[in-house]
């Protein structure tokens, strides 16, 4: 993988699914997704929101500004994960067990629905690919992935990334699709390791790896931007 590791594989998959969009936000615990978000910003000039961050150009209260934004259709967009992710692109961020007596109980989804349903571009990332996490049915629907018809949503789940393969999702069918696989991973194991069914071509090509240029930025400007507000996670992989 040209001395890539999967964190930067990752990373640049990501960027290359952000590839037109001029504003993308990064919410809290996301250091791959704000990682790639930087990535696009130093290929593509795109603006870059990041919760957390106290680095003015950067900076989004999480609130009242970026819902205000996205409201207006002014985030192009957005990162969403959970504890759970199932076939239909919904989303528990609430816990495990029947509800309301939850055997487990997580953070919950804060604005995650509302921003689920604005953003058009709702790229969904897990860093542990496995039946525990990619559910066949997950157990609370804290933001669901598609809608009736006669709901008005302008945004959506757009694709997913872990750290086996990129798959897109179909809106309208309501399915994700396997995009490809990353080098040294294959489609047993995404299907031995995936809880839910998917669609998939009859050739699926490897995940792209990041060529010289893109890597020489994921290591350079990437990783010193995101040192704010990922301090460890910056020095974990770059020594910064």
């Amino acid at each position: 993988m040209n001395n890539c590791r999967p964190e930067e594989l990752m990373i640049s998959a990501i960027g290359d699914l952000l590839e037109d969009a001029a504003h993308i936000a990064v919410g809290v615990l996301s250091p791959i997704p704000g990682s790639a978000a930087l990535l696009a910003r130093a290929r593509n000039g795109a603006r870059v929101s990041i919760i957390g961050s106290t680095v003015p150009e950067f900076r989004t209260d999480g609130g009242i500004d970026l819902f205000d934004a996205a409201g207006q259709g002014r985030v192009d967009a957005f990162f969403l994960s959970g504890g759970q992710i199932d076939g239909a692109a919904n989303i528990n961020l609430t816990g495990i067990g029947t509800y309301p007596e939850l055997d487990i109980r997580w953070s919950g989804a804060f604005g995650s629905a509302y921003l689920y349903f604005q953003v058009p571009k709702v790229i969904l990332f897990r860093d542990e690919h496995s039946r525990r996490t990619l559910v066949k049915k997950v157990d609370f629907i804290s933001a669901p992935g598609v809608s009736k018809k006669n709901v008005y949503r302008p945004g959506g789940p757009y694709a997913l990334v872990t750290p086996l393969c990129v798959m897109m999702f179909d809106r309208i069918a309501g399915r994700f699709t396997l995009k490809s696989i990353h080098p040294g991973h294959s489609l047993e194991e995404i299907r031995d390791q995936t809880g839910f069914d998917f669609d998939c071509p009859n050739d699926v090509p490897d995940t792209a790896t990041p060529d010289k240029d893109t890597l020489s930025l994921i290591r350079g400007d990437v990783a010193r931007a995101i040192a704010n507000p990922y301090p460890a996670f910056a020095a974990k992989m770059f020594g910064i």
